[in-house]
């Protein structure tokens, strides 16, 4: 079996998180190419993906050899720095109410919707009615406005809700063992290159699923603010082992 056989990335994945976690969401097509080798991913099947994301409108390129992250990966990029910066707005107690006004729908419209009003992350309290606290800006997704009538409501016990919509202690279990994955690879060598992508892949995932709640509604010692914050530390190391090992000549 091949090493390209065994990684459990595909060209196409390793392409779009090394675009996804720059800023801008460019890279030159040779520092993608050998960054692609690291996980056995020969040089043609990664120019062959790279064509193929721009076929689909995922990508673009300049016509210099530079690509650039478009269309929903562009907009998953924006999703992933607001969930690694962690911002939210002041909270009053208020939470919005997403509720499902349309039936019938077919399997596909409904895991699309189901999608994005994650995306949003709004929590599913039952079948048809997603919640959240109000110290986010919710924007549903277009086309979904017409299926999904958005509101506002105060609930009783906000605290007893929002453990029964998120499983906090599951989120707050793996972020201490990310933490932990991150202080055990220092990412200073051209050998840290291949298993700290696939740590940094796995710390912005799980960034992405945290519900952002208010300091309130947050059990004791959450680790969101730390995990943030140990990771853009060690992202900054990451990232300049990859800059120095992509340079020609180098490795």
């Amino acid at each position: 079996m091949t090493q390209e056989s065994n990684t459990p990335f595909t060209a196409r994945s390793v392409l779009a998180s090394a675009l996804l976690g720059m800023d801008p969401p460019e890279l030159p097509v040779a520092q993608l190419v050998r960054l692609t080798g690291l996980f056995g991913i020969s040089a043609n099947r990664a120019r062959v993906a790279l064509s193929r994301m721009v076929a689909a409108g995922e990508a673009t390129t300049d016509g210099s050899g530079h690509y650039r992250l478009s269309g929903h990966l562009q907009a998953r990029q924006a999703r992933q720095s607001a969930s690694r910066s962690g911002r939210t707005n002041p909270f009053d107690g208020q939470w919005w109410v997403a509720v499902v006004t349309t039936t019938g729908s077919a399997a596909d419209v409904r895991t699309a919707r189901r999608g994005a009003l994650a995306y949003a992350r709004l929590a599913e309290l039952r079948e048809g009615v997603w919640m959240r606290p109000d110290n986010v800006t919710v924007e549903l997704a277009d086309g979904l406005a017409a299926d999904v009538e958005l509101m506002t409501a105060r609930p009783g016990e906000p605290g007893r809700l929002a453990g029964a919509l998120w499983d906090l202690e599951a989120w707050a279990d793996r972020a201490h063992d990310l933490r932990r994955r991150m202080a055990a690879l220092a990412p200073d060598s051209a050998a840290a290159l291949a298993p700290g992508f696939e740590l940094s892949a796995a710390v912005l995932r799980h960034l992405q699923a945290d519900p952002l709640l208010p300091e309130e509604l947050l059990p004791d010692a959450w680790p969101g603010t730390h995990l943030r914050h140990e990771y853009d530390r060690w992202d900054t190391r990451y990232r300049a082992t990859l800059r120095e090992w992509s340079r020609p000549g180098s490795g």
